[in-house]
Order: C-alpha cells, then sequence, then structure tokens
C-alpha cells in the first residue's frame, strides 16, 4: 500500500509534462489546448488515455505524396495561372469580381480554376444514386469510389453488384473507404469484393482490434470518378438511411454534385493521393486517368484540406466568401460549431446589413455536437442574422450560397472537426445559373422549417441552458 502515494504522484507529475507538451510543442489552436488541459486537470488518468485516441496531431511529414504527380504539370499551371491574375491577362468567364477567392485557392491549395464544367445539382438520394449506378454501368476503363462510410443494406448491395459485374468485364475497380465509419461493414461484404477483383482499401485503419489511434483524424470525403470523364462529390454516403429509410432520422437532405469537365482531373488527383497513402498498390501515372472534356461553362474549383495542412484552405475559403458578400450568405450544416476566426466574420457580415441565413437539422444525430451548435446558433441571433430548423428529417447538407453568383458544395461542415481534424474536399463553383439553383433549394427547404427567434432561444430551459454551455466549453474538441 505505501507505492500507491508513489504511483499517485508519478501520474501527476506525467499529467503535469502532458499539459507542458500539449502548451509548447503541439502547437495546437488556444481554445483546444484550454479544453485539453481542462480534460487533463479533472481526469487525469483516464484524460491522458482520451488524450491518446483523440488529442494528438499527426506527424508532421507529409501523409499525401505522389512522385507522378508532376507529370500531370499541376505546378506549372497554377504558377502559370496565378501569374495571369497578377498581370491581369487571366481569361474570365464572368469571374472577374472573385479574382481573390480563386487566386486564395491557387495559392493555398493548388486548387486549378477549370471553366469548361457541367455540373448537375442533386438534393435526395435517389436521384444521386440513380444517376451514379447509371454511369457506373457506363463506364469503360475505371472506376474510383471514396466514401467516409459504406452500409452493407439495400443501396450498399446494389453498389457492390454493379462494381463486381464491372469489374468482371475487365474495368478497374477501387474503393476507398475510411476505417472508422465504415467499421460496421461486414467482413463477408469487403470478401465477396475482393473476390470479384475489386480493389479495396481502407484509410487510417486500426492495427489493433477496437482501438485506434488515428480515431480523430477521419478520411470524410465522398469522391466517385469514372473513366476520369465523370466525377461526384457531396454529402451522401452509400447507405439506405442516406435514401430516406431510416426510423431514426427520415428524409434525408443532403446536396451532391455530378460533375464533367476539367475539374474532375482535380478530382481524380484527389483520389489518388489518397488511396496511394493508404494503399501498397499506388497508381502510377497514366493519361487514360486524366481524360475529361470540355461540357460546358462552369467555373470550379477543388479545395481539399486536412490535418495534414496548418492553412485550414476551406475555412479560409468560407470566410473570403462570406467577406465578399453584398446581399446574403445562405449557409446549411448540420453541425454548426463556427471557430471565432468564421464566427466574426459571420456576425460583421450580419451587423453590416448582410441578409445571413443559417440553416442546421431539428435533430441530433451527436448531441454534444448538436447542443453546441445551437449556442453558437443563439449567438447568430444577436447579430441579426437569420436562423432556421428544418423539420422535414435530418438535415445534412453542406453548402453556402453568396449573392447568387458564387458557392460550396462539398464535405466539410461548419465546425472545428471538418476546418482541423478530418481530411475534406469541396467543389467551389463560379457560376450564377448554380447559385441561383442553390439558393431556390435553400428557399424550398425554408418551407419544411421553423425560424428560431430570440424569443423562442431566450425560453429555452434550464436543462437546455447547462447542456449548450458544457457542449460549448468542449465544442474545440468535439
Amino acid at each position: 500500500m505505501e507505492i500507491i502515494p508513489y504511483i499517485v504522484i508519478a501520474f501527476m507529475i506525467f499529467n503535469i509534462a502532458l499539459g507542458l507538451s500539449i502548451v509548447f510543442l503541439e502547437r495546437k489552436d488556444a481554445s483546444a489546448t484550454w479544453a485539453w488541459l481542462m480534460v487533463l486537470l479533472f481526469i487525469p488518468v483516464i484524460g491522458f488515455f482520451l488524450y491518446l485516441i483523440f488529442g494528438r496531431r499527426l506527424s508532421g511529414k507529409r501523409i499525401f505524396t505522389w512522385d507522378a504527380k508532376s507529370k500531370l504539370g499541376v505546378k506549372t499551371i497554377v504558377q502559370s495561372q496565378l501569374r495571369a491574375i497578377e498581370n491581369n491577362e487571366f481569361i474570365f468567364q464572368d469571374l472577374e469580381e472573385f479574382k481573390d477567392l480563386y487566386y486564395l485557392h491557387l495559392r493555398n491549395d493548388d486548387a486549378i480554376l477549370t471553366q469548361d464544367n457541367q455540373v448537375d445539382v442533386y438534393v435526395s438520394g435517389e436521384k444521386k444514386f440513380a444517376a451514379l449506378l447509371e454511369d457506373i454501368e457506363r463506364a469503360t476503363d475505371h472506376i474510383h469510389l471514396l466514401y467516409y462510410i459504406i452500409r452493407h443494406d439495400e443501396l450498399g448491395q446494389q453498389i457492390a453488384n454493379v462494381l463486381m459485374k464491372k469489374a468482371a468485364e475487365g474495368v478497374e475497380v477501387r474503393v476507398l473507404y475510411d476505417a472508422l465509419g465504415t467499421r460496421y461493414l461486414r467482413p463477408s461484404y469487403l470478401r465477396k469484393l475482393r473476390k470479384a477483383g475489386v480493389e479495396l482499401e481502407a484509410f487510417f485503419p486500426s492495427f489493433i482490434p477496437k482501438i485506434n489511434f488515428k480515431i480523430n483524424y477521419r478520411n470524410h470525403r465522398k469522391l466517385a470518378i469514372i473513366d476520369g470523364k465523370v466525377g461526384y462529390i457531396g454529402g451522401f454516403n452509400i447507405g439506405d438511411e442516406y435514401l430516406g429509410k431510416s426510423k431514426k432520422f427520415g428524409y434525408w437532405r443532403d446536396t451532391h454534385l455530378r460533375i464533367c469537365g476539367a475539374a474532375v482531373q482535380s478530382m481524380q488527383t484527389r483520389f489518388i493521393l489518397d488511396w496511394n497513402q493508404a494503399s501498397k498498390h499506388d497508381i502510377v501515372y497514366d493519361e487514360r486517368y486524366y481524360n475529361s472534356v470540355p461540357c460546358g461553362n462552369a467555373g470550379v474549383q477543388i479545395v481539399s484540406s486536412g490535418p495534414d495542412s496548418d492553412w485550414e484552405q476551406i475555412k479560409n475559403g468560407y470566410i473570403k466568401m462570406i467577406m465578399s458578400a453584398k446581399e446574403y450568405v445562405y449557409i446549411q450544416t448540420p453541425y454548426f460549431i463556427p471557430d471565432e476566426s468564421l464566427r466574426d466574420a459571420l456576425r460583421i457580415a450580419a451587423l453590416s446589413g448582410v441578409d445571413v441565413k443559417i440553416m442546421i437539422p431539428n435533430k441530433p444525430d451527436h448531441p454534444f455536437v448538436y447542443w453546441a451548435t445551437l449556442s453558437y446558433a443563439g449567438d447568430m441571433l444577436e447579430a441579426g442574422a437569420e436562423v432556421y430548423i428544418y423539420q422535414r428529417g435530418f438535415l445534412h447538407s453542406k453548402t453556402i450560397v453568396v449573392d447568387g453568383k458564387i458557392a460550396s458544395v462539398g464535405t466539410a461542415n461548419i465546425d472545428v472537426r471538418s476546418f482541423r481534424l478530418n481530411f475534406e474536399v469541396n467543389a467551389f463553383l463560379y457560376n450564377r445559373q448554380l447559385a441561383t439553383q442553390l439558393l431556390h433549394a435553400f428557399n424550398k427547404d425554408v418551407e419544411y422549417s421553423t425560424q428560431m427567434t430570440q424569443k423562442l432561444y431566450k425560453k429555452r430551459s434550464i436543462g437546455i441552458r447547462i447542456k449548450e454551455s458544457i457542449s460549448r466549453l468542449i465544442s474545440p474538441i468535439l
């Protein structure tokens, strides 16, 4: 028994050392640092293990490498576009007033601006997956899928069947899935696909059963590229719930894009970089993966972000869009936990007369995140923004529309996890027709929503206020 005090002292010293490392070595955001210090202070032993699993930064080394990427001339195109913009030589298609936004993405993420795209918008799972299955059926060379979640249900089986069929026809089929998001997928499902010739890889898998020390860093991207000509990007995962068949969530409201044009090349590069990180069998450069053809006149940039970078590229794009608004900013997001910079941008926009509208779900799929969302929504009300609670089902759409001219659709939520912890990808759209289409979709959703007013918000119960306060306090590490 005499050894117990020494064990306690050793844990205290270790706890202090860990706290100092968080402050001086990890270089985390100040709010996240304080949140973890409180966890270590109040639950010292358990907090240590929580930090090992949820709090550690990724290694500073590059995790996405592709030696053959230089063959694509990505850097060359980026530098050429940057020089053209700086010298006022860039050929614009109704994009002049937004050159600071796509200049930002060029410098911050090597996101090539393409202007020959046809973009179709899907706001229901049935239409999105019907189109995807049709494109997969037409594939003749390769099919590349990346999803955070894949379910072993009716839709998951339907996707599997068509992939196995195409593999039997000699089409290259690769599926990359997140190991945590797809943790409930049956091994038999994966074995069946592999046996049929489908190549499968998991992103950041667990090497110890049931324990994943990279649990906090997940590949939340959703991409599909068919023959290098057609690409899909947006919020839908693969599963029956995304068709509105879940009893818990009901109708599933999301937004997804089908893109034809040069932007598909950027989507392909993103997939290959992610695949090569996860697989021992790298995809090497081949021109047939970059077989896009001009389809329209929509301007598109594919922008990625993740914990492998300190720049928070998608969040910076959101802020730039908000600060450029003259008339309105309409946002849909299932999780609204903005950091101080994004919160200030929205407050300034609302206080300066810009019509700021934010739509969030009426039910939680992550309780702490939901209560934190309500808390930050209350902040927006004080600044003069309008907040709508979607009532038809579950709102999972991640969209921003500004002034009917520009928009963003992708996988990134308005929260710290999307900006700093998850690997995300968004399409930034420079096209009035697309922005107007997304505006109409937002207004249609308002018909299925109730407006949260300051009067109603102030009437919330003591219990809800306590839940909001606790959730807001830990929001930097949610």
